[in-house]
């Protein structure tokens, strides 16, 4: 019986096969869905086998980096070749640097960059540029993620031999507002600012760290914002402007305009806090602030915003914790008081900052309430300050925030626009005091 049936039905059969056979010929078919384009570059990735790439080839287009202010060494560090020209590291290495010593890690020569192209301090990323750079650029994986994938770093040449250290793609999220690929690479001092790859040979992203959760944890910076910030273009620059801001300019700015979703405030910043007041203006001018949430936002006191962390915050993220890197000095001046208006640096409780040292790059702008005698009697005793009288009459008429003199630094004012500030401190808030609906500082721009 069995032996009829397949008789009858072998010219089926034969056609069949072959067209099993034409559909295998490597190539999409015809209305291929781009999920099925998918699984196939995934696939593929997945399928390559690292030592079919000739890693000591890309070596010679990563570097290690050392940067320089005049003869002292500052960091170390890595970075790698992404245009004939252009060169990506972390923006961390370079604080205060005048000069970087890049050496490729084949073995070749060392020279020297002086300059660069553009920065991003929330990315901690910064594109150098170097006309001796010689290495072909590596490329870019710009597709789909793909968790679990193996992820290489090249380590330091030891004789003949150049080791990988592998691991391997574990998730794609977003940390302190950046949005990352975690990696199961172990990543030292050493290695950060290295080309996280692929199977392929191409480039996933930059190795970098943050602190998680009180534990160090390694990412991937991915390729997609280190293509942003070369398509941002700009002329090359010396590396000893940055950290080094023009004061004497800064001292003649008209105002500043703060273009929010609400309106434009017009403000002010005190030439008595010279390091505030600069420190803002060069944050302004890298566009730092462009784009960040008003964070915070307290009935009868102000706003607040200025947090790195903001940029990319989802609705439920816990944000207000990231700045530049850096903190700034408490600079009190006494005659510069929280009058409805003020501008002030806030900071980290006595308890983890007995320095008061001020947040890199937050602000708040006091909306303020007018207070009785008695409430500023009771300021008084609790602070350890003494209003004067003409504070004491601010207070009472004008209003602002009494129980922080003293305690913060306060570095310029509102001049235009105070309306604004209050119209978004009546805006109803979440327990964090994160306004419901997202509130954008749009746009900042120096008028001189």
């Amino acid at each position: 019986m069995m032996r009829k049936v397949l008789k009858y039905y072998r010219p089926f059969l034969f056609i069949l096969i072959l067209g099993v056979l034409f559909s295998c010929d490597g190539n999409p078919k015809k209305g291929t869905s781009e999920k099925d384009n998918k699984v196939n570059e995934v696939k593929n990735i997945k399928s390559a086998v690292s030592q079919e790439v000739n890693f000591s080839e890309l070596s010679k287009s990563v570097f290690k980096i050392q940067t320089y202010q005049g003869e002292r060494l500052l960091e170390t560090g890595q970075g790698f070749n992404v245009t004939s020209h252009l060169l990506v590291a972390p923006f961390s290495l370079f604080k205060n640097a005048d000069r970087a010593v890049l050496t490729p890690l084949n073995g070749g020569e060392p020279f020297e960059v002086t300059r660069y192209m553009n920065f991003d301090r929330i990315s901690n990323l910064i594109i150098m540029y170097a006309d001796s750079v010689k290495s072909t650029p590596l490329k870019f994986y710009t597709g789909s993620v793909i968790v679990r994938v193996k992820t290489l770093i090249i380590g330091k040449k030891s004789s003949s031999t150049l080791p990988l250290y592998t691991g391997s793609c574990l998730e794609d999220r977003k940390i302190q507002g950046l949005h990352l690929f975690t990696i199961s690479n172990k990543i030292q001092n050493s290695y950060l600012g290295a080309p996280v790859f692929v199977s392929t040979g191409r480039v996933l992203g930059m190795a970098t760290t943050l602190e998680v959760a009180n534990e160090k944890t390694c990412f991937a910076l991915p390729a997609v914002e280190i293509n942003a910030l070369i398509s941002k273009g700009e002329k090359p620059e010396l590396l000893a402007k940055i950290g080094n801001p023009d004061s004497k300019r800064n001292s003649s700015i008209k105002k500043i305009v703060l273009d929010t979703d609400y309106g434009e405030i017009d403000i002010r910043l005190y030439n008595e806090t010279p390091a505030y007041r600069d420190n803002f203006v060069e944050l302004a001018k890298e566009g730092y602030y462009d784009g960040l949430l008003i964070h915070r936002v307290i009935r009868d006191f102000g706003i607040q915003t200025g947090a790195a962390d903001t940029r990319f915050a989802a609705p439920d993220d816990i944000v207000g914790w990231k700045g530049p890197g850096y903190t700034i000095p408490a600079h009190i001046v006494p005659s510069l008081y929280h009058k409805r208006g003020a501008i002030g640096s806030p900071r980290k409780p006595d308890t983890k900052n007995h320095e008061r040292r001020s947040d890199g790059s937050q602000f708040y702008i006091v909306t303020g309430r007018k207070y009785l005698d008695d409430e500023l009697d009771d300021i008084e005793k609790e602070n350890g300050i003494k209003f004067t009288p003409e504070q004491r009459e601010v207070y009472k008429t004008v209003g602002g925030a009494p129980h922080l003199d003293g305690q913060y630094t306060v570095f310029g004012k509102v001049i235009s626009g105070l309306d604004v500030a209050d119209r978004i401190s009546l805006l109803p808030t979440k327990t964090d005091f994160r306004p419901l609906q997202d509130i954008r500082l749009k746009k900042v721009t120096i008028v001189y």
